[in-house]
């Protein structure tokens, strides 16, 4: 609760609080895509990035819209 962020970039000079925020972080610098589908091979560098483009190879459409009732 100190507000410290005591991992600092590299590249950028950024603060953060966690060493894992940081490592995630400098994917933005290092262009790291650990993250690839096992589908059609493209890579992510955040997981979260992964998992949302792997709905374009199933049925899945969670998101619907409130105007006019499409999902996708």
């Amino acid at each position: 609760h100190t507000g410290e962020r005591p991992y600092k970039g590299q590249d950028c000079g950024k603060s953060f609080r966690e060493s894992g925020q940081l490592l995630s972080h400098q994917r933005t610098h290092s262009k790291e895509k650990p993250f690839p589908c096992t589908t059609c091979g493209r890579r992510f560098s955040w997981r979260s990035n992964l998992i949302t483009h792997q709905r374009i190879h199933t049925v899945e459409t969670p998101y619907r819209c409130l105007h006019c009732g499409m999902t996708f």
